[in-house]
């Protein structure tokens, strides 16, 4: 792909560096002519992110982040914000759109008072329950959200609730949440049926996985559509998930922590890919290799991506519905096949680290053509 490239010094606020970003950033500090600074702090303890230390292309400056109470009054300051602004000097700004971090509005004074552009970079702004909470939310979002100039989001439908809340949809700009560039090798050649399929599931196993849930799935299908179940990671609920899988479902196999050639080989083997909980950080590189995908719906990150012609997306801690879309795409192989096929295809053309580049550069272009001051 011929990327257009950002003449400018650009800077981009995260809380965290997570380590599934950093490709994405070092192939965005590749277009960004006066170079990419990225500023973001450590995770609090127990919040299980994988954080880089480094980047390759792009500039790390790390931050001290102090973390404020917790549960839904948690808050984030983030130390040296204002002084990595003055040392930095971007003239473009992308943050994280959240409200819980202290220093943003003082950030976005700072480029405004310079007429230096600042992007927000969110997932939406959904409903909040009761008709006061939503009302205050509303207001709150609405004036939060007016200070920025434009705003990046991962989905259509993260789109929309940003337009409901007064931000002109000629600057909101959707971007794929892609972790990946697009794939280099072609799709792994699978047999047109097999006499027992394998379903894969690849993440941390911790309770918001409801990785029983796909236990108690498999053993609820017909005998004649049982897979193998593939299971890949580790985390606190493997002992107690090993021992409901001789319970329930024998059939299931873990296999650890796999990186690399290992991992590449199980994604090769299988037949379907299966996430029934919340998270989905291995649901591109599934369909990288081909595979048609099972997931509950989350934060609508994941809408974009998973779609009728490759996969089934679930309402999150349903069995019933988990154990239908399982049988449903084990009961027609040919079909699966093609829905894997729409998978490859997807990453390859629409969802992957290039295009995300790409609107990244569309969005910073059309903030010159509105006539922002960069």
């Amino acid at each position: 792909m011929n990327m257009p490239s950002i003449p400018f010094r650009l800077g981009l606020q995260q809380r965290v560096l997570p380590s599934y970003r950093v490709p994405f950033f070092d192939s965005l500090a590749a277009v960004c002519r006066g170079g990419l600074g990225v500023f973001a702090g450590q995770a609090r303890s127990g919040e299980m992110i994988a954080a880089a230390a480094s980047l390759k292309s792009a500039v790390y400056f790390p931050a001290l982040n102090r973390h404020i109470l917790g549960g839904p009054l948690y808050l984030c300051w983030q130390s040296g914000f204002l002084s990595w602004l003055e040392t930095w000097q971007p003239e473009v700004l992308i943050v994280e759109a959240n409200q819980r971090y202290l220093l943003t509005a003082a950030a976005v004074r700072w480029m405004h008072a310079r007429k230096r552009p600042v992007i927000g970079w969110g997932l939406g702004a959904p409903a909040s329950p009761g008709l006061l909470a939503e009302g205050l939310r509303q207001a709150s979002s609405r004036n939060f959200l007016r200070q920025f100039d434009a705003m990046l989001v991962y989905s259509r439908k993260g789109a929309g609730e940003y337009a409901a809340l007064g931000v002109d949809p000629q600057r909101i700009f959707v971007t794929p949440n892609a972790m990946a560039p697009k794939p280099v090798l072609p799709p792994p050649e699978r047999p047109a049926v097999v006499e027992v399929p394998t379903v894969l599931f690849v993440g941390r196993l911790q309770e918001r996985k409801r990785v029983d849930l796909l236990l108690r799935a498999c053993a609820d299908l017909p005998e004649s559509l049982r897979p193998r179940l593939w299971l890949v990671g580790e985390g606190p609920a493997r002992t107690e998930w090993e021992a409901l899988a001789r319970q329930v479902y024998p059939m299931a196999r873990f296999w650890g922590a796999c990186y690399g050639s290992e991992l590449e080989q199980l994604f090769s083997q299988a037949d379907l890919f299966a996430l029934p909980g919340t998270g989905g950080l291995a649901v591109q590189q599934a369909m990288s290799f081909a595979l048609p995908v099972i997931v509950a719906e989350g934060d609508g990150t994941q809408s974009d991506l998973v779609r009728p012609d490759n996969g089934w997306s679930l309402p999150p801690g349903d069995p019933h519905a988990l154990t239908d879309a399982l049988a449903e795409a084990l009961s027609d192989f040919p079909r699966l096949r093609r829905m894997g096929a729409e998978s490859f295809r997807i990453v390859s053309e629409e969802v992957n680290t290039d295009t995300m580049v790409s609107v990244f550069t569309k969005c910073i272009a059309e903030l010159r053509t509105q006539a922002v001051r960069i």
